[in-house]
């Protein structure tokens, strides 16, 4: 019954989707050329324009990501994508916090729900926590944002992928160097150079990143190093090598305020940060090989490898002096390797094209966790000790299928993967006042998915999808229970059903539309129980749904102007009746899920004109509406509208090229809420973000 209302609601917006295609064709008949869509590899393993896919996935290319921007964070470009949620807590402490369709909401530190990778490998753990902090922006190609169903092809995640590409070598080789500098003694140094030499392409690139922060207690700095080789073997095979490092030391945490806080003094911290020093440390290197093999004209085979190591230490806002209490120190060491192999293939079945990927992968993470007592901010005596075990396999399959010439307006691609999830803790703090919580816990899931494409007419696409996706608990998720010590080995992996359909079309002069409609339903959705000092607790929910629409539009208009606008709307609510927090507290069915706007939006209108010293110059407006902060809806930080403004130059001299601009985020000086911490028992929900601020950069590049 529930895959029928599910497929009834998307089967009423699929009419009016039709209706929109007519309309559409009629507008895109006069088009005659094809238009340059972006190629993704993301949605199928194997290159593919983006247009002619089952699914919802958007592009953002370097310019976007680079020009005119800090080039820190993602949330710099990616809120322009519509169904995703980037918000910059100004918090370095906690990362980013990303969403996708609702997916990841809940995360109050880190990336969860969401499937990470950067040039194909793996940047979320094998228990499925992520962290974006170590994607470099200054040398990314590209980045890929795949929404919906097609996700669980890539295993341990429910709402989406994020998938960040290095750029190539160049020739001729060229170096860059960059300088941004702004509001709060925030600056961002970047340097790059890159190339071809003796057949090896090379990027390497490194930026050392520092501000003192926005609010108290907030000071922090990064530096991060990414490097790429990429060479040929012979001429049917091609290395790929990838190394990165980041190191963050001592990333202060203001902690959220209260709204009396917050409405008092949105830039200060909360007292108890400075009482327990609250911060955080992270030093992380990653590397990792691509081989590719051509196995004649029409077979591919693929292999990727990777490891890397982890080292974090965070001082959270609690002593943890108890026997039993886990301490308000984590340290955690952690060792992460892979591999992943498959074998793409091409063959004609039907009278038409068909694309065959299979191939299996193996993850796994090694985790010394300790935790010690937090004397007022320096390291106490030991709470916690434990070695922590995720061991993942998974086998995949995927077919994109175009059958005979009198089917030619329709292709299909399908899929399926199976993965098994078994975490392991080895407890090594035993005594008379805590016992032994050594434990261990599998899970497993099948999950398909399947698309069709309909091609109304040369540039008016149509699509359905429907697919069935699993996410496990993360060791984080695991590491606490709400009563008692040792890990929490009762959460569930939530089983979300998905169903889509969405149209794609070139219109009206070469208009770029995109609609999207969708509803997922889950069962045992992870959901936060308890929130306190940086320590956090989880349950599973009973059922909860999601149904939302996604637009987009982009066009080319008169005199060098741009315009860009998306939107989302997206209604997340607890399907039914669930209990939160200690002693357990109502959650009526239909409470909206927290973490999550209702509406967002982003429009963007810009203008360049090159033969006027390179000028350029972009306003871009935000929207968010109301965001609850708990599961019992009782409070919310309020909806926002922002606008921001940039402009900039560039003058090419021989083989130098200077590029400066000054950006404005915030204009109207608004002071709001950009992030929340969902469910935090002390009331501390509100991350304040930065009020007026300014930006200025400058950039030479020079080819040798």
């Amino acid at each position: 019954m529930r895959e029928v209302e599910q497929f009834k609601w998307i089967r009423a917006d699929a009419r009016r989707l039709l209706l929109v295609a007519t309309a559409c064709a009629g507008a895109a008949s006069a088009q005659v050329p094809l238009r340059l869509d972006p190629v993704v590899v993301t949605a199928t393993r194997t290159e593919a324009r983006a247009f002619d896919l089952p699914v919802a996935i958007d592009t953002i290319d370097a310019l976007l990501l680079q020009r005119n921007q800090l080039e820190v964070n993602l949330s710099e470009s990616l809120s322009r994508v519509p169904g995703i949620v980037v918000a910059n807590r100004w918090n370095y402490a906690q990362d980013l916090q990303v969403s996708v369709r609702g997916f990841g909401a809940r995360a109050n530190f880190g990336v969860r729900s969401i499937r990470l990778y950067q040039d194909g490998i793996p940047a979320t753990m094998p228990d499925g926590q992520g962290q974006s902090g170590s994607f470099s922006i200054a040398s990314a190609q590209r980045v890929e944002v795949l929404r919906g169903p097609f996700s669980t092809l890539y295993g341990n995640a429910s709402g989406g992928v994020i998938s960040i590409f290095t750029e190539d070598g160049t020739d001729p080789p060229q170096a860059q160097a960059q300088i941004v500098g702004g509001s709060y003694g925030t600056y961002n140094a970047i340097a790059k150079v890159q190339g071809i030499a003796h057949g090896v392409g090379y990027v390497v690139a490194g930026n050392h990143f520092a501000t003192d922060g926005y609010r108290d207690h907030s000071e922090a700095s990064r530096d991060l190093v990414n490097a790429k080789l990429k060479f040929n073997v012979d001429p049917d095979t091609r290395v790929t090598l990838i190394a990165n490092s980041l190191y963050q030391p001592e990333a202060q945490d203001p902690l959220g305020l209260t709204r009396a806080q917050w409405q008092a003094d949105p830039r200060q911290s909360d007292p108890s940060s400075v009482l327990f020093n609250t911060r955080k440390t992270v030093n992380q290197q990653q590397g990792g090989a691509t081989l590719e093999r051509q196995l004649g004209s029409d077979t591919v085979a693929r292999l990727t490898v990777y490891g890397g190591r982890r080292l974090v230490r965070q001082y959270l806002a609690l002593a943890g002096t108890l026997p039993t209490s886990s301490g308000g120190v984590t340290d955690l060491d952690g060792d992460f390797e892979g591999v992943d192999g498959r074998v793409s293939g091409r063959t004609i079945v039907g009278g038409g094209p068909l694309t065959l990927t299979a191939g299996v992968a193996y993850d796994r993470q090694h985790q010394r966790r300790k935790g010690f007592v937090n004397n007022n901010g320096e390291l106490g005596d030991l709470r916690r000790d434990e070695d922590d075990f995720v061991n993942s396999t998974d086998g995949y399959a995927q077919a994109e299928w175009a059958p005979l010439a009198a089917l030619s307006s329709l292709s299909f691609l399908a899929g399926a993967r199976y993965s098994d999830v078994r975490f392991k803790s080895d407890d090594h703090f035993i005594n008379p006042t805590n016992p032994d919580d050594s434990g261990r816990v599998a899970y497993s899931h099948f999950s398909p998915v399947g698309g069709a494409v309909w091609h109304v007419a040369r540039e008016v696409n149509v699509y359905v999808n429907w697919g069935e996706g699993f996410e496990t608990p993360s060791f984080i998720e695991l590491a606490y229970r709400t009563v008692g010590t040792g890990l929490n080995f009762d959460l569930r992996p939530a089983v979300s059903r998905s169903a889509e359909a969405g149209i794609k079309a070139y219109v009206l002069g070469g208009q770029k539309v995109n609609l999207a409609v969708f509803s997922t339903k889950t069962s045992d959705e992870i959901v936060i129980d308890t929130a306190t000092g940086g320590r956090t607790t989880y349950k599973n929910a009973s059922k909860t749904r999601r149904r939302g629409v996604e637009a987009e539009w982009e066009a080319s208009l008169p005199y060098g102007f741009n315009a860009y606008a998306s939107y989302t709307y997206l209604s997340a609510t607890f399907a039914s009746a669930a209990t939160t927090g200690l002693p357990p507290l109502l959650i009526p069915a239909g409470s909206r899920l927290p973490g999550v706007p209702q509406s967002n939006a982003y429009a963007e209108l810009a203008w360049a004109r090159r033969d006027w010293y390179g000028i350029s110059a972009a306003l871009e407006g935000q929207y968010a509406g109301k965001v609850y902060v708990n599961d019992r809806n009782t409070d919310a930080a309020p909806s926002y509208a922002i606008a921001n403004v940039r402009v900039g130059f560039e003058q090419a001299a021989g083989a130098w090229t200077f590029r400066e601009f000054v950006r404005v985020n915030n204009l109207f000086d608004r002071n709001y809420v950009g992030s929340v911490i969902v469910g935090d028992t002390n009331g501390r929900f509100f991350e304040p973000s930065a009020r007026r601020n300014a930006l200025a950069g400058l950039t030479v590049n020079a080819k040798f």
